[in-house]
């Protein structure tokens, strides 16, 4: 059963930007993207793997739907993740609005395009 959970896609520790440092780092010196409703910051870091952070600002509804949102996000990313050239930190910065997976896929896609990063 453990096996399944790794074919799907699941992200893994590596994958995941958690340290405050990173995130700063990614604010000051990552390039940006934006189109209305989110951001990119992506900055090369010379791994094999991406690595990712959702972040909200401050401000952003109630827990039920700062969780809704982050779980949207992640879930898009899953979607195609495959499809981003490999080697980057990136920081997607949503902005409160519609929260379904089609809206939010679109976000990602036209963000992650815009930046050059679609295989």
């Amino acid at each position: 059963m453990e096996t399944d959970l790794i074919r799907t896609g699941r992200f893994t520790r590596q994958e995941r930007i958690k340290r405050p440092v990173d995130i700063q780092n990614l604010f000051k010196n990552g390039r940006k993207v934006s189109i209305p409703g989110a951001k990119l910051f992506f900055k090369p870091n010379g791994l094999k793997i991406n690595r990712i952070a959702f972040i909200l600002p401050r401000h952003y509804g109630n827990a039920v739907e700062r969780n809704l949102s982050k779980r949207l996000s992640r879930e898009s990313y899953r979607y195609f993740r495959n499809h981003i050239i490999s080697g980057y930190d990136m920081l997607l910065l949503i902005y409160p609005g519609s929260d379904s997976f089609s809206i939010r896929n679109s976000q990602l896609q036209q963000l992650v395009r815009k930046a050059g990063l679609f295989c």
